[in-house]
């Protein structure tokens, strides 16, 4: 899965790609940051026209016996196991001048993926790791995970200030602006942030924690596509839309150039209101729109009841230009000045096959952080989680009468909402050096309810240079 490239912005360090959520200068959230302690092993010069930093993240995973009557090929297995996941990634940025007003940037980003998921990432809707590439066979080599150019159009000289970051390494913004991207990216740098839960660096580990479920966003099996969009930034309220490249295949690591044919449109609203007094709260309203090489539900299962296919399979049923939609809301809310609580829902149509993120429908979450202030270490953070996701009623007869996804397939089904419970501590070690513990508990793991619950244990190493 691709990382975002940025940790979370209450710790005064990198800020989320999105350039749609930034402090202004009067922000006292702001303000405080740059008081704390550093987060990085070496400090970013002030107003550079290059941008140069690195991450490593480590996670190691365990999990517990189950109860299992049985299972299938994509079965989440029930002895206990352990595995390590790598992620490393070297960003890099050039601007070409020290223009606020029409700023130019150059992105590019090299990551490598080492290790493994449990259960080679299959079995759970909500994965337990974000960092895990859910193809097993995929090299280990290093690879280009972003590269691309990032243009800002002022409108007025009116200026603010902005954390600086890998893919907006400008120190200021125009309050009124156009931002224009195009490349190879993650959408989740864009679109979907929250900060209280984005961030597999140092907040939550589960995928549908960090993002949206039912957003099956455009994107190879690493979590990268090609593709361009375009972004408004006022005041108070942001809209962003882009087009993306989506994969021949399910899961998989090569992308469609067919832009006619198979593509992503992504689009978001977000407006910066908060609901407490001086405090910070952001909303966003997304929608996508998928269209590629893709199956249904509804035609597998038929084609097998009707004795056509001996078992349900949904790659003998793809269509070009098949269609999946859905939309998401995502809100965070500063409640104090070390507690922030969040909350997504997410839903797509279900009909057509979970093609490029995971196997979920529709999704809720709930939950929050709270900063290690009152116990002096204000770097430090515990999290907590609830989140509950469902497929549809076509998804569900596909994997009862043993159907197989890219992700979920136990043979047969007894179906019921896959809840998951996930909490995390987060301790500041020294500088850009993070410790943390995680556990999450899955309750009908794979939405089926003959297996279960799951127990996970994690400890995570995270370093920003």
């Amino acid at each position: 899965m691709a990382m975002r490239a940025a940790v979370d912005s209450s710790y005064g360090g990198m800020q989320h790609g999105s350039v749609g959520d930034k402090p202004s200068d009067a922000d006292p959230a702001a303000a405080a940051a740059v008081s704390l302690p550093p987060v990085t092993m070496a400090p970013h010069p002030e107003n550079s026209l290059y941008w140069i930093s690195g991450q490593v993240n480590v996670i190691f995973q365990g999990n517990l016996p189950f109860h299992s009557p049985y299972q299938g090929t994509n079965s989440f297995r029930d002895a206990a196991e352990y595995k390590t996941s790598m992620v490393g990634t070297l960003f890099s940025a050039l601007r070409r001048s020290h223009s606020i007003r029409y700023n130019t940037d150059f992105l590019f980003d090299m990551e490598d993926a080492l290790g493994r998921g449990l259960s080679q990432a299959l079995g759970l809707a909500g994965f337990t790791n974000l960092d895990v590439v859910r193809n097993p066979y995929l090299s280990q080599a290093p690879y280009i995970a972003r590269y691309g150019i990032h243009q800002v159009i002022g409108l007025t000289n009116e200026t603010t200030s902005q954390a600086q970051g890998p893919l907006s390494p400008a120190p200021d913004v125009p309050v009124r602006r156009i931002e224009l991207r195009a490349g190879k990216m993650t959408l989740p740098d864009v679109f979907d942030i929250n900060d209280v839960g984005s961030d597999s660096h140092l907040q939550f580990m589960n995928w549908t924690a960090d993002n949206n479920g039912a957003w099956d966003y455009a994107a190879d099996t690493r979590g990268y596509t090609v593709g361009g969009l375009a972004e408004y930034d006022d005041r108070a309220w942001s809209v962003r839309y882009g087009l993306f490249a989506m994969p021949t295949v399910a899961n998989g690591l090569d992308l469609d150039w067919a832009f006619s044919r198979a593509h992503g449109q992504n689009g978001e609203f977000e407006l910066r209101r908060s609901l407490v007094a001086n405090r910070k709260g952001v909303t966003r309203v997304l929608f996508y729109a998928n269209r590629a090489h893709m199956g249904d539900y509804r035609e597998a299962v038929a084609a097998y009841l009707a004795g056509v296919d001996p078992t349900p399979t949904i790659t003998s049923h793809e269509h070009f230009s098949a269609l999946k939609y859905g939309f998401g809301f995502n809100h965070e809310q500063e409640l104090t000045n070390t507690l922030r609580v969040f909350e997504r829902f997410g839903w797509n149509e279900g009909q057509h096959e979970s093609f490029a993120y995971t196997e979920v429908d529709q999704t809720v979450e709930a939950g929050g952080d709270l900063a290690g202030a009152r116990w002096h270490r204000p770097l430090d953070k515990v999290g907590l989680v609830v989140i509950s996701n469902a497929i549809k009623r076509d998804h569900q007869n596909y994997l009862r009468y043993g159907g197989l996804g890219f992700l979920l397939g136990d043979g047969r089904l007894n179906y019921g909402r896959e809840n998951i419970v996930e909490s995390y501590y987060n301790w500041h070690a020294w500088r850009g050096l993070f410790y943390g513990v995680d556990g999450q508990h899955f309750n009908n793991p794979g939405y089926n309810r003959d297996r279960g619950p799951v127990w996970v244990g994690s400890v995570r190493a995270h370093v920003d240079f």
